[in-house]
């Protein structure tokens, strides 16, 4: 029962948790500095040496979006949403049931390319983060470009700026079902890989979610490339990321991009 635990019981519930929450993030020290919260403190957590401040506890609930039973129960009965997902409605359909495995769609980093939505003589460069949990599904990270931000209209902090989706596995590739906090905006993506000397490109399109208009385009074609899980080679593509012109766009993302070729 819950209330027979000790509190050394409950630290180290929170700091397993903890650690299963912050296994969606590449860097423990970038984790940290996101919450606020000092780099060795936040060990001790995770170690389960240590509870959090109440402050700070609601601080780390609305960053990863679970309730303060995350101090009481393993954090897989918090989970609702991929309970859903992996449910008997869905689990079949957008679950890890309909998840690409790692052989087809690999976790790491990508560099991502296409052409702006609301400049077509411009690309889009960017840098997105797969991963799957410990239930299977696939999911996708990234920060949208702070000047396709400008242009919209729409405030350019890192927490407006960031989306995360699902990845599906699909007949012929993936798609990814992709929107910033609050579904703010959507996109579609579908990927299929591309013969290449290493195997690590995919290339299709995304299409966005806003009314048809003469001035915009809603569908660009859109390649991703596999950068594997190098750190380094993440924050190099990240720095270049942005609203770019062609001739900052990798040849081979060019060639697959096709220029300014109608998409059909």
């Amino acid at each position: 029962m819950l209330l027979n635990k000790s509190p050394s019981e409950l630290r180290n519930m929170f700091g397993a948790n903890l650690r299963t929450l912050a296994q969606s993030y590449p860097s423990i020290s970038e984790l940290s500095r996101q919450l606020g919260i000092n780099r060795t403190q936040f060990n001790r957590y995770l170690a389960g040496e240590s509870f959090p401040r109440p402050d700070v506890l609601a601080r780390i609930c609305a960053f990863f979006d679970v309730d303060a039973r995350v101090l009481l129960e393993p954090v897989e009965a918090l989970s609702d949403k991929e309970r859903f997902l992996n449910g008997k409605e869905l689990g079949q359909y957008l679950g890890s049931g309909a998840a690409p495995d790692e052989a087809t769609f690999p976790t790491g980093f990508y560099r991502f390319s296409r052409r702006s939505f609301m400049e077509p003589t411009k690309y889009v460069l960017g840098l997105v983060r797969v991963w799957r949990n410990d239930t299977g599904n696939t999911f996708v990270r990234g920060f949208e470009a702070s000047e396709a931000m400008r242009q919209q209209g729409l405030p350019m902090t890192s927490d407006m700026r960031e989306f995360r989706g699902m990845v599906l596995r699909l007949e012929n590739g993936i798609g990814a079902i992709i929107s910033r906090k609050n579904a703010m905006t959507a996109s579609f993506n579908f990927l299929t890989p591309i013969t290449s000397f290493e195997n690590n490109f995919f290339a299709g399109y995304v299409t966005r979610t806003v009314p048809e208009s003469m001035e915009t385009e809603r569908v660009a074609r859109m390649v991703y490339e596999h950068l594997g899980n190098s750190l380094s080679r993440a924050l190099h593509t990240g720095r270049r990321a942005g609203l770019v012109e062609q001739e900052d766009v990798p040849a081979f993302h060019v060639r697959l991009l096709k220029g300014q070729d109608a998409f059909r």
